[in-house]
């Protein structure tokens, strides 16, 4: 006898189990977009606030997330684009690989794999802590990036 069962069973309840991670996982992401979808972020209390900013009255790279998530959910890019761009940049890069990585793991034919350089790490974390620096300097066209 061959032991083809015995391992067949183990990586079928591993696909499974990682079927229910990502469906539980994808579920509570539409929950998360249906809330930032429902409340505004500018209008409402609901969401919390920048501790970055709240101490030192700087804005973060990552200032304005919320509300532009909020408004790209509602269709306008260009909103959104005011509120934070280097997010709404980033947005398709990240859903194409976040999409790349749930298929790969269901074991469904993947997405072609963007093949990053070991530098390309540090090019990101610069281009971030530009972002974060460049919109806290006043006058234009700086202050066009903050939100």
């Amino acid at each position: 006898m061959s032991g083809t069962g015995a391992e067949t069973r183990p990586a079928a309840l591993a696909r499974r189990r990682t079927a229910l991670v990502v469906a539980i996982l994808g579920l509570c992401g539409a929950c998360a977009a249906a809330m930032l979808f429902a409340f505004d972020p500018a209008a409402t209390r609901l969401y919390p606030v920048c501790v970055f900013h709240a101490v030192t009255g700087l804005y973060c790279p990552g200032c304005g997330s919320l509300r532009a998530l909020h408004q790209l959910l509602h269709g306008h890019v260009a909103t959104a684009l005011g509120y934070n761009c280097l997010l709404v940049l980033s947005v398709p890069v990240l859903a194409y690989a976040l999409a790349s990585h749930v298929l790969r793991r269901l074991g469904w034919r993947s997405l072609p794999v963007m093949r990053l350089r070991a530098w390309l790490g540090w090019v990101v974390f610069a281009v971030i802590v530009a972002f974060g620096v460049l919109r806290n300097i006043p006058g234009w066209p700086f202050n066009l990036l903050a939100p």
